[in-house]
């Protein structure tokens, strides 16, 4: 009996190279040389998105503490992995202007909103990236489960929020808070 093959080990420059701006779908990411492929969004997942970008983008310009970008973007936060989270703040010292993602090295917040087809990638792949290379905050919004998972560098486990999310980044003067409940409301009805 053979030895099993290795998996393929890919790098940044692959993963660059596959991106297609002519078309929206699919992103493609790479974490420890996996290859992570995300095809195209369902619609509430895109309104969770709009809906976290607008109150985020507000807050951290009201703040001056930096900006709030969703996806598709290639986000290099250590060599050899690109990611994408689907909303994220770039702090103020990596925001340009232009906002180049090749400046962009660490982030204030990363948020994943869960898709059937992504939530291994997103809970375990992504959660442990974002902690192991120091992002303050990693936000899973379940979307079904009404609730978001709050994780942090050094959390053997998330802190799930369902009512109220308050958010206190390095840097700002006041604290974001999201009414939960009413956020959902807004996406599911």
């Amino acid at each position: 009996m053979g030895m099993p093959a290795a998996a393929r080990r890919w790098t940044a420059a692959e993963v660059r190279a596959m991106q297609d701006d002519s078309r929206p779908a699919p992103r493609f990411e790479l974490i420890d040389g996996e290859l992570i492929v995300t095809p195209s969004p369902r619609g509430a997942h895109q309104l969770a998105v709009g809906e976290l970008l607008r109150k985020l983008a507000d807050y951290v310009e009201s703040e001056e503490i930096g900006v709030a970008v969703t996806s598709p973007a290639d986000i290099e936060l250590e060599e050899e992995s690109v990611v994408q989270p689907d909303v994220f703040v770039v702090p103020a010292a990596c925001a340009g202007p232009p906002l180049e993602w090749t400046n962009v090295h660490t982030l204030l917040l990363a948020v994943e909103v869960l898709s059937p087809s992504n939530e291994r990638q997103d809970r375990m792949i992504k959660r442990r990236f974002f902690q192991r290379v120091g992002v303050p905050e990693y936000w899973i919004v379940d979307i079904d489960a009404r609730q978001i998972e709050r994780w942090r560098p050094g959390d053997a486990r998330a802190e799930v929020v369902r009512s109220r999310l308050e958010w206190h980044p390095a840097g700002a003067r006041t604290t974001l808070t999201l009414d939960l409940v009413a956020f959902f409301q807004r996406i599911l009805g």
